[in-house]
């Protein structure tokens, strides 16, 4: 290879000054203050500022006051009530006003808007967190009026198939506790529901979908340990806290793997808006005292997350989560995303309800695993293969398994859950050719009009770590799509119009910073005639990106991290792709890629690599049926068979 190391290299990335928690309370007040002046007069709503989202304004001020409550609540039970008067003082008198029919901003019922059921929850969780301090002092008219608010959800049938069933679990569990009325049959027929999603090594989908994101831990994971708590859940329970326990602390094994040096969350699946909400797992594993993490370790992980953002910008200028990543861009939002939607990022500071005598704040530090030794895990739901790298504090995740559709869909690619790779250091493209053009991180067929074809609905084929590396693969039905006029963007691929290009077999052997990717194409239909098999590596983006291209069969591109693709078998063509606007990390992203003719039957190789360095050299690989021997740059070999 002719690329040299960068000037950047050997960077630390590491976040070693940990945040105490006075840190993170003085992040949490800072967010709380920034709100009040976009505070209705009586106090119902806070419609921050911005283009309002996919619901309407009335959403938007719902959503602001609630999802800010959830972060006072937490506040204020960490506090234990004492010197959090103004918080008390301030959502009570908001409460008053929006469950009062009579006021001009009143909140918006659950059912007059759906998305009032999600922030039901939040209102029923805080003031059971919080009773002695605000449920107990309101009036008797206005917690009768807080009991007829939120009594339409028992007996409503009409609660999407995932994570909002726990919304129902939750307000109904307060209701019980308050004299309003609830449904036993809703809880059992919720808490099964809940159960189909179950999935090995406590990962859990959300709904029946391959739907793997984050969730998985800051809904999933976090709401059977906060209602547990709640008053009278231990009699709804039945006996199933210690299961649910054990699940979160399988998850969490994974889980803390995930969390990179510099404290970024992997960028992957929808609502990433929520930023920091990504650390709520790793406090839910505090609280529910799981056995195989260390509470320390844990709390350097959410610690982290919310520094990293911090550090990146966020909340802006005025103080405020927009709707974006580390600055503001709106395309990462979805569908049902307003000004106040960023504010579940609420979660990630779940760590403040815990008093200040609480153990976890005096245990001593423990670093993650991405900052004390390479590591390299699998977690077989999903089909995952886990790779973090010391000298970097990068974590990637190559995937096989998680695409938000069911096998043998025949949907778009989503380019937050169905790319071969997603990573701590590096964003998938979100621009409107992302859904309709896999690019990065992937292995596509391109007819001759350019279109690029899709893999969801892929099969998966294996995954398991094998011989000091691991190994996953997946077989797709690769298809084409012409999109349908209108689309939902709740996070899933596009729908339209199909046509099958053909087969394709792909696995990935990976260790360290380097996958070794062999893609084989079985079969094309008769009247497909893809041009070329084009092999798409890690985007990089950045203010600007420098694009390399060398004379053997190398491509890269460098802009504060580093992507490197090599063709490994002949006959492959290095290009970068561009793309403006394409990513939350940056205006200018670029993408290595390799294209290769179109063979029925053989396997070719290539190897992908992502750092914030360029490698010195790459692997070589050996190719004999379905047997293949890897000779990694530090020159050890591993062999592997492809089945």
């Amino acid at each position: 290879m002719a690329f040299e190391p960068t000037s950047e290299a050997a960077k630390s990335h590491r976040s070693d000054a940990e945040w105490t928690r006075d840190d993170l309370l003085a992040y949490a007040d800072g967010l709380l203050a920034a709100v009040r002046p976009w505070a209705s007069e009586t106090g119902a709503r806070i419609t921050l500022p911005g283009a309002s989202g996919g619901y309407g304004v009335d959403v938007d001020g719902l959503e602001g006051f609630v999802r800010t409550f959830l972060l006072a609540g937490f506040r204020i039970a960490g506090a234990r009530g004492e010197g959090v008067d103004d918080l008390i003082d301030f959502y009570s008198r908001g409460i008053v006003a929006g469950v009062d029919p009579e006021n001009e901003d009143r909140w918006v019922r659950l059912d007059e808007y759906a998305q009032a059921k999600v922030e039901a929850a939040s209102i029923a969780l805080i003031l059971d967190m919080t009773r002695p301090w605000i449920w107990d002092r309101l009036d008797a008219l206005t917690r009768q009026r807080m009991i007829d608010y939120l009594s339409p959800v028992v007996g409503d049938e009409t609660y999407p198939g995932n994570n909002w069933l726990w919304f129902r679990v939750v307000v109904q569990t307060f209701l019980r506790s308050v004299g309003g009325p609830w449904s036993q049959a809703d809880i059992d027929d919720d808490l099964a529901r809940h159960d189909s999603y179950l999935r090995e090594s406590g990962w859990i989908s959300d709904g029946d979908e391959r739907a793997y994101d984050h969730y998985v831990g800051w809904a999933l994971h976090l709401y059977p340990v906060l209602w547990a708590r709640m008053q009278g859940a231990a009699e709804l329970a039945n006996g199933r806290t210690a299961g649910d326990i054990a699940r979160l602390d399988a998850f969490l094994q994974d889980a803390i793997a995930m969390v990179g040096a510099d404290g970024s969350p992997l960028i992957q699946g929808r609502s990433l808006v929520y930023r920091f909400a990504a650390a709520a797992p790793y406090w839910a594993g505090v609280i529910a005292e799981v056995p195989s993490v260390p509470a320390a370790q844990l709390r350097r992980a959410a610690s982290g997350i919310v520094r990293h953002f911090s550090a990146n910008g966020v909340p802006n200028g005025e103080g405020l989560l927009d709707l974006g990543w580390h600055g503001e861009w709106r395309r990462l939002a979805q569908n049902y995303s307003g000004t106040g939607s960023p504010y579940w990022a609420a979660k990630g500071l779940l760590g403040i309800a815990l008093p200040e005598d609480h153990p976890v704040w005096s245990a001593p530090p423990v670093p993650l695993p991405a900052e004390t030794a390479d590591t390299l895990r699998i977690a077989v739901a999903p089909a995952w293969i886990i790779s973090a790298t010391v000298d970097d504090g990068i974590v990637r995740v190559i995937n096989h398994g998680a695409d938000h559709a069911r096998p043998g869909d025949l949907v778009g690619d989503s380019p937050l859950y169905a790319r071969l790779g997603y990573s701590t250091a590096a964003s998938p493209l979100l621009n409107g050719d992302a859904w309709a053009e896999p690019l990065e991180q992937s292995a596509a067929l391109i007819h001759a009009d350019g279109r690029a074809t899709h893999r969801a609905g892929m099969q998966v084929q294996g995954i398991r770590l094998d011989g000091g590396a691991a190994i996953a693969g997946s077989l797709a039905n690769a298809h084409w799509i012409a999109p349908a006029a209108t689309q939902t963007r709740h996070g899933s691929g596009i729908v339209g119009s199909v046509e099958i290009a053909g087969a394709v077999s792909t696995w990935s052997i990976v260790r360290g910073a380097w996958e070794v990717r062999l893609v084989r194409v079985d079969a094309v239909e008769p009247d497909a005639a893809p041009t070329v098999l084009r092999i798409g590596g890690w985007a990089i983006a950045a203010d600007a990106v420098d694009d390399l291209v060398s004379a053997d069969s190398a491509a890269a591109a460098a802009g504060g991290r580093h992507s490197t693709i090599v063709a490994l078998t002949p006959g492959g063509a290095p290009a970068v792709e561009t793309r403006k606007d394409a990513s939350p990390l940056g205006a200018a992203a670029s993408v290595p890629v390799i294209t290769y003719p179109v063979v029925i039957g053989g396997w070719i190789a290539t190897a992908v690599h992502l750092s914030d360095h360029a490698p010195v050299s790459a692997p070589s690989v050996r190719i004999d049926g379905d047997a293949v021997a890897v000779t990694w740059p530090d020159s050890t070999a591993t062999e592997h068979r492809l089945a």
